[in-house]
């Protein structure tokens, strides 16, 4: 994936709608044209050679011409070339009807079609006679015309005429975006490029073209071979951008590049501060050419850039004197009306910095905190690190340590955090820094032992009973999310109802996320949700101006929590809504955990894509901001789905890089799936098995519950039931929602081999929206209604699991299988089997089962003969692709 090049013609996506429209215009007799509206670079010409390529098909001849500016002056200018050569055309009240029978040809029966781009610059003459062509058949016309440009009246009668449908091109949506990058760049790619992306061409195809071109060559876009990504560094676009900018910016006048020149270094201005650089016909005439537009809310004006890109370029320009005078200028202003609004603080300190190179330290610090309240934290680092050393402070030290692990820079967050720490003079001090401390250490640099011992020292240093307990309660939200979810909930017990009535709102709103995650993982999953859910509507009613963290945090936790009620439709939307309500607001840990626990929940639901695609997600932010926690977890997820799908090649790479990765404290066992669903697809269903078993022990020693059942269904579904059966059952009577008890009922059914049971627990999980687990319970009630004789009933669990499994994609596990197959095989010669249809010969086999050749070689032969095949090659296609790479 990483050396996929793009350069080449980029395909059309996105534009459905548009080419099912002209799909439907074309093939009514009415039709006589279609023109393209659109911005420049939205893709008109793009979809406009897309239809012409459909009249082709069609049977049509085709031409095509583009209409410019210095062909505008010539009659025929742009289309000559498209006019039969014999045609005389000094009388043309003549000659235009000439051309449509030299057109149509000596029999009549020749159909052309036309593309012109750029219609809006042909000359009248032209116009007219295309018009003439479609009126009378002799030619159907495909035509572009660019937003916002003078158009004649001749060409706007053409684009009116009878016949002639107009189809507006906008720019593209997010979603539009991401089709057109994963088709362009043929792989999935994450929802922070895409957001990015879009962001920065504002959804202009060309732009958007240019900015990834620009970002291959420099290396900030890349992929992993699971997902393209983009890292911290912003792409600068290619030359190619940069012209395009500059011939869209010269749309302005000599008159108005003073105010753009502002916006470029201020980004918003307000309505007054850009009257008093330049008049209001001047931003009319701007706002007229779609450089700028002009908001309000409420009842103040604003002005900005209607594209990002555009105050880019505009600021790659400017020299630095230039730049000085017109911040110097601006700061007068504000200062003039008394800064009054709370924004204006952080302007000042910015343009301040920006201009002489330093600003005041108080105005520094009190920038750096509005910045932080707005999330700005590159803002926020920037401010900071003017300070001299003289001048910084623990709250100093302390907002710029916060600012860096935001940024997921845990190696320099925790040096400036040490620093503010020998600066803290009261306990509240202390108990801030603390607190920060554990955070990077814990999530960014998972360092466990180093986070606890760091949340310990600053506990026995404190002197108030208050801060004592706030970090009693932060090491419960701590071993919540590190194998300890029974001592955290006696440590969260000390938890205060409603973050006001706390001595820190920083460490409560921690703890408010971190507890629906053990409550959740030791069976109160329904507690959990309604915990998360309250924790959220309190977080929103604070003050957020002092607060770290952002609401999405509860968001995330009872995601989990639905997740494991068995709530899974619920768990993918909260999920979802999450990420569009609150993306914006995101660090790259939160972005991991978001993205981790949206796999899971579509993992629980059998939908191996999007698990696939959310888990590659998970490892792509790991990488680029260099965070370990959640890394093994993420591969494990990864290399899971791609065994589901046969791709052993790629879950054995994945495996190999987990392998390099200490094992997960949180969700113990589960950084083993990888491994078990390889075994899985290798066909070695005894060391799946095994490694489930002992990963199951390892989520029962930590407490998880709810790790632990999913392990033991999985161990189940691989052939072993009865050891799953009864320790599933007692998990299902000590949790709560109905996924617990869905799993011990479906292991119980498989152990009986109970037909109607397992017909009953495939419709339970189905209404959970457990796709997979239910089309596996469907497979194997079809094949124990078939080794019953039930043929009818067999037949009708048979489809039912086909439906089910058509929602998880091309997934192949051993309980799906054909009924016929699974009902022919004893479990021994079922796992021999698979083995055999992996690759492994029979003196593998033996060495891996404990057998002798000559057994595998005996059971191989049953095998054969049961199955109606003739040997090795035939068996993968006979278990229904199980085994294959």
């Amino acid at each position: 994936m990483g050396t996929h090049n793009p350069a080449s013609r980029w395909p059309l996506v996105a534009r459905d709608a548009e080419l099912a429209a002209f799909g439907e215009q074309w093939a009514t007799g009415r039709f006589r044209g279609c023109v393209l509206w659109g911005p420049a670079g939205v893709g008109k010409t793009r979809l406009a050679e897309e239809c012409l390529a459909r009249a082709a098909r069609d049977g049509y001849r085709t031409a095509r011409a583009r209409a410019t500016a210095g062909a505008g002056t010539v009659p025929l200018g742009a289309i000559a070339h498209l006019i039969p050569a014999t045609v005389d055309l000094s009388d043309p009240a003549a000659g235009f009807p000439r051309v449509a029978a030299a057109l149509a040809g000596p029999h009549g029966d020749r159909r052309w079609a036309f593309l012109i781009d750029d219609l809006h610059l042909l000359d009248a003459t032209s116009a007219v006679l295309l018009r003439q062509l479609s009126q009378t058949r002799a030619v159907r016309l495909i035509a572009t015309v660019r937003a916002g440009e003078p158009v004649s009246e001749a060409v706007l009668a053409l684009c009116a005429a009878e016949g002639v449908s107009r189809t507006e091109l906008a720019e593209l949506d997010r979603e539009q975006v991401a089709e057109v990058l994963e088709a362009a760049l043929g792989g999935r790619v994450g929802r922070r490029a895409v957001r990015d992306l879009h962001t920065a061409s504002g959804g202009n195809v060309l732009y958007l073209r240019e900015l990834v071109t620009g970002a291959l060559a420099a290396g900030t876009l890349y992929g992993d071979g699971q997902i393209w990504e983009l890292n911290r560094s912003r792409s600068r676009g290619t030359p190619k951008l940069a012209e395009l900018m500059a011939a869209r910016l010269s749309a302005a006048d000599r008159v108005g590049r003073p105010v753009l020149e502002l916006l470029a270094l201020c980004g918003t201005l307000s309505l007054a501060d850009a009257r008093a650089v330049v008049s209001r016909d001047v931003l009319a005439g701007l706002e007229d050419s779609g450089l700028i537009e002009v908001t309000t809310d409420r009842r103040r004006a604003t002005v900005q850039f209607l594209h990002p890109l555009y105050g880019e370029a505009v600021r790659a320009e400017l020299p630095t004197l230039r730049r000085r005078t017109l911040l110097l200028g601006q700061i007068e202003r504000v200062e003039a009306y008394g800064a009054r609004r709370r924004e204006d603080v952080l302007n000042l300190a910015t343009w301040r910095l920006a201009a002489h190179g330093t600003a005041d330290p108080a105005l520094l610090l009190r920038a750096a905190t509005l910045a932080r309240h707005v999330r700005d934290y590159r803002q926020v680092v920037f401010l900071l690190r003017s300070l001299s050393a003289r001048d910084h402070t623990a709250r100093s030290q302390l907002l710029l340590g916060e600012a860096l692990f935001e940024l997921g820079d845990a190696t320099r967050a925790e040096e400036t955090l040490v620093g503010a720490a020998g600066l803290a003079a009261t306990d509240a001090e202390r108990l801030d820094v603390a607190f920060a401390r554990t955070l990077n250490l814990f999530w960014a640099a998972n360092d466990v032992a180093a986070t606890l011992a760091v949340n310990t020292a600053a506990r026995e240093s404190l002197s108030g009973a208050d801060e004592q307990r706030m970090l009693r309660v932060n090491e419960g939200a701590l071993r919540a999310a590190s194998g300890g979810p029974a001592r955290s909930l006696e440590l969260l017990d000390e938890l205060d109802p409603d973050p006001r009535l706390s001595p820190n709102s920083s460490v409560w709103l921690m703890a408010a996320m971190m507890k629906p995650v053990a409550l959740a993982v030791t069976g109160r999953a329904e507690e959990a949700v309604a915990f998360a859910g309250r924790a959220y509507d309190l977080h929103r009613r604070l003050d957020e101006q002092s607060l770290l963290f952002a609401p999405i945090g509860h968001l995330i936790s009872q995601t989990l929590a639905l997740a494991e009620a068995g709530r899974l439709a619920e768990a993918r939307t909260v999920g979802h809504g999450a990420w569009e309500t609150h993306g914006h607001e995101q660090n790259p840990v939160t972005w991991i955990w978001l993205a981790f626990h949206q796999a899971r929940t579509e993992w629980l639901a059998g939908h191996v894509e999007p698990a696939h695609r959310w888990f590659a997600e998970t490892v792509a932010t790991c990488r680029t901001f260099r965070i370990h926690r959640g890394m093994r977890l993420g591969l494990a997820g990864l290399a899971a789905c791609a065994a589901l799908t046969g791709d052993i090649a790629a879950a054995e790479s994945i495996e190999r890089e987990a392998a390099e990765h200490p094992p997960s404290d949180f969700r113990a066992g589960e950084d083993r799936l990888g491994e078990a669903w390889l075994y899985a697809a290798r066909g070695q269903l005894a060391e799946a098995r095994r490694t489930l078993t002992e990963a199951a022990a390892s989520a029962r020693v930590g407490g998880d519950l709810a790790s632990e059942g999913l392990l033991l269904t999985d161990l189940a579904r691989l052939g072993g039931p009865e050891p799953a059966a009864d320790r599933l059952a007692s998990i299902a009577q000590r949790c709560d929602g109905v996924l617990a008890a869905a799993r011990a009922a479906l292991a119980a059914a498989l152990a009986a081999g109970d037909p109607e049971a397992l017909a009953d627990v495939s419709g339970e999980l189905e209404a959970i929206g457990a796709d997979l687990l239910a089309a596996e319970a469907a497979s194997a009630t079809s094949a124990a209604w078939t080794r019953a004789g039930h043929t009818h009933r067999a037949a009708a669990a048979a489809r039912r699991s086909a439906a089910c499994a058509a929602r998880c994609g091309a997934v192949r596990t051993p309980l799906l299988a054909p009924a016929p197959t699974a009902a022919a095989l004893t479990a021994r010669e079922r796992e021999i089997a698979l083995l055999a249809a992996g690759g492994s010969t029979s003196k593998d086999i033996a060495a891996s089962l404990r057998l002798s050749v000559r057994t595998v070689d005996n059971h191989l032969q049953s095998v054969y003969r049961r199955l109606g095949v003739s040997g090795r090659r035939e068996l993968a296609w006979a278990l229904g692709g199980a085994g294959r790479s």
